[in-house]
């Protein structure tokens, strides 16, 4: 793989020679038990020096991850959906978390996986709601706050800092997988592009630059191609202007 990161360094540059910082965090998505990728995963993380927000799918998660993850602070679960299921029609995108059902049985699947879910983490769980596919209908976003969620992670820069009162909007950007096509890496150059534009965005006040930039990851489906990106772009932003954000426990703003 090879991947020319000099326009990215040269906007990284830009920000540490104007004094600015770059809120950054990490989301990888699907778990629900141990696997070699999931070791992969969390020796990164660890040698980075950058936690990740583990996205779990509760209806599936065993109480083995849950042992595994109380040796391992630097994965943080929050939740993810309930079982991962797509309801949508064939003529529409997967979602598990739109109209296509009651919407009592929908806001019982996402009050059962925080339910599930601080059952096996009470600790760390953070009430970060990631629905699955990065769709939910704003319908149901309005009601995350009754169910103990106070933060919604989808995808693309947010246009809000709250998506509903009493939840915060904090997205992630930056996906290396090529989804429709290889199901590999995506074009180096081209995510490179993509990273630097989102930056540039940021710094030139098209963007909210207090919005966390969010690196998104999928452990389980990586080849070594990602995971050679994903270190390599982390690094970068790290070396850059980077600042790290965690999700609180709570709505005080303190993640410990």
């Amino acid at each position: 793989m090879m991947a020319n990161w000099h326009i990215l360094d040269e906007e990284l540059a830009i920000w540490l020679d104007q004094g600015l910082s770059l809120p950054l965090w990490w989301r990888d998505d699907d778990a629900i038990a141990p696997t070699p990728q999931l070791d992969q995963l969390s020796d990164l993380s660890e040698r980075l020096g950058i936690s990740v927000h583990l996205a779990i799918i509760p209806r599936d998660a065993t109480s083995e991850l849950a042992s595994y993850m109380a040796q391992r602070p630097n994965l943080i679960p929050v939740v993810h959906g309930w079982a991962h299921e797509n309801h949508a029609p064939p003529e529409e995108k997967k979602s598990e978390f739109r109209l296509h059902r009651l919407m009592e049985t929908i806001l019982q699947e996402a009050e059962a996986g925080m339910t599930r879910l601080r059952s096996l983490f009470p600790d760390s769980l953070r009430p970060m709601f990631v629905p699955p596919w990065n769709r939910i209908a704003p319908e149901i976003a309005a009601r995350l706050p009754d169910l103990g969620y106070e933060i919604l992670s989808t995808a693309t820069p947010r246009t809000s800092v709250q998506a509903a009162p009493g939840l915060d909007q904090v997205n992630t950007h930056i996906d290396p997988i090529d989804w429709r096509g290889s199901r590999s890496l995506a074009a180096p150059d081209a995510l490179i592009q993509k990273t630097t534009a989102l930056l540039r965005d940021r710094r030139e006040g098209r963007a909210d630059n207090s919005e966390p930039l969010g690196v998104l990851t999928h452990h389980l489906v990586h080849d070594q191609d990602i995971w050679t990106f994903t270190e390599a772009l982390l690094k970068h932003l790290l070396d850059g202007p980077a600042t790290l954000w965690t999700a609180p426990r709570h709505g005080n703003g303190d993640p410990e």
